[in-house]
């Protein structure tokens, strides 16, 4: 899965999950944002969204 997401305390946490290649995104990884934001949009108990990737920080 190329998108995890969590809520925790109403704030939902977006995790790019390609580490091999740096998150760049990809279609897959796009829609998976994009579907993942959207899923946000329609949640009343998301407050916040923190989007970070997964993997090594260049």
């Amino acid at each position: 899965m190329e998108v995890l997401t969590e809520i925790t305390n109403n704030v939902l946490v977006i995790t790019l999950n390609r580490p091999e290649a740096g998150n760049a995104l990809n279609g897959a990884l796009s829609e998976g944002l994009s579907n993942a934001l959207n899923d946000a949009a329609e949640n009343p108990e998301v407050r916040a969204i923190v989007i970070t990737g997964a993997g090594e920080k260049v």
